[in-house]
């Protein structure tokens, strides 16, 4: 039998959380008016897996997934908008759905609504005809959905979902901005010793090699790793692809999982931008769950699926173990060790003011501007590293390759 939580309010206008079982929602429904719950603020299913919790497979196949389904988030947030105004403005959500399937640009997200637009006319609910596309609507996405339909409060819910969504979308670009110069870097990096090893380096060798000399180690390190790359390039072409895959792969798995998501937590200099914006993420997330109706440890739920790191993960679970024991939600997130103790004090002040939404989305608005000055000192501090690291790289295969030329007449000395 399924299990449901809901949030109510007695006639104090205290809120309750708590659980029961019910053969359907309905049935869930009219078990809450038999107790004399109250106001009924919301009932929910609970039904979904988070990601770090299914196997292996099971996880490649819904990675696979959502990079065929994927829809660019710009796109999602038009659309939210937009069902968000034609909602309010009196269309029903069938006729809202049919009108921006017309006006759809995109084939792929067009076939996605037309979906969604047949199971609602099947009498699916919104949220669970796009339950059915994990790969364009998350979890959060289908909760803030289904807690609009309960509350009766949907256009207002899908305004908040869209701002909170361009919010996200604006994180990312500002990440993704930092992020570019240094892999461009990189990419470039790569590519200019791919040609050294390739085409200079064995034209030198050729000059060596009349010479019968004795060579300098790192120039005979430089010759022996181009001879093993121009003569076996497709071999290690294929060890690189297949390390590329097994690194994936083992990042699939609970405990590679884990490590990469450490690392990157604690990797110099970005580790703090990618702390702060999980902790902004998470902040977003879990303020308008609560702001909506959504029970405290479900939110929790959802915001582990929504951070997309097994670490900060593992601290929602604990933190979400402890609540079930009794302790308050800012105590528990502070035995975890896991979250910032500014964090943790605004949620303390939200549970004893009962504004836990606003100050969350405060935290939020505090963590936003840690990444946006974290990205400004790393736009000025990564050009001039990336430009030394590239030139120290070029510069030890330069010498290499000229440090016999340095040489030569000794060189000439020794073959003769």
């Amino acid at each position: 039998m399924p299990t449901y939580t809901y949030v109510v309010r007695n006639s104090a206008g205290k809120r309750i959380e708590d659980s029961l079982k019910a053969v359907n929602y309905e049935a869930a429904l009219e078990s809450l008016r038999k107790k004399g719950a109250g106001q009924v603020v919301s009932v929910r299913e609970v039904r979904s897996v988070a990601f770090d919790e299914m196997t292996v497979g099971e996880r490649m196949s819904l990675t696979i997934y959502r990079l065929r389904h994927r829809v660019p988030l710009k796109t999602l947030v038009f659309f939210t908008r937009q069902l968000s105004t034609m909602f309010s403005a009196g269309l029903t959500i069938e006729k809202s759905i049919q009108n921006l399937l017309a006006e759809e640009k995109s084939q792929r997200f067009k076939r996605i609504l037309a979906q969604v637009s047949t199971d609602l006319k099947k009498g699916y609910a919104l949220s669970e005809a796009m339950a059915k596309h994990p790969g364009v609507f998350s979890n959060l996405y289908i909760a803030l959905v289904h807690a609009g339909e309960v509350s009766g409060n949907l256009h207002v819910i899908l305004e908040e979902l869209s701002s909170y969504l361009e919010t996200v979308a604006d994180t990312r670009q500002k990440v993704i901005s930092a992020l570019s110069y240094p892999i461009f870097s990189l990419v470039f990096l790569a590519g200019v010793i791919t040609f050294l090893l390739l085409v200079v380096v064995p034209r030198f060798s050729e000059v060596y090699t009349r010479f019968n000399a004795k060579l300098p180690g790192p120039t005979r390190m430089l010759i022996a790793i181009s001879h093993t790359i121009s003569e076996h390039f497709f071999i290690v072409a294929f060890l690189v692809i297949a390390l590329m895959l097994l690194l994936w792969f083992a990042a699939l798995t609970p405990r590679g999982g884990y490590i990469w998501d450490n690392v990157k937590l604690n990797f110099p200099v970005f580790g703090g931008l990618v702390r702060n914006t999980l902790m902004d993420k998470f902040a977003r997330t879990f303020g308008i769950l609560i702001g909506s109706g959504v029970p405290v440890l479900e939110s929790l739920g959802h915001a582990i699926r929504v951070v997309e790191n097994r670490v900060i993960a593992r601290g929602l679970r604990e933190a979400r173990s402890l609540i079930k024991d009794g302790y308050a939600i800012s105590v528990s997130l502070k035995k975890t060790r896991v979250f910032p103790a500014i964090l943790v004090q605004l949620i303390a002040t939200g549970e004893e003011t009962g504004d836990m939404d606003k100050l969350l989305n405060k935290a939020a608005q505090f963590y936003e501007k840690q990444v946006d000055a974290t990205i400004s000192r790393l736009t000025s501090l990564i050009e001039p590293l990336m430009i030394i690291m590239i030139g120290v790289v070029i510069a030890l295969i330069l010498i290499s390759i000229y440090l016999p030329v340095f040489m030569l007449g000794r060189a000439v000395q020794m073959g003769a």
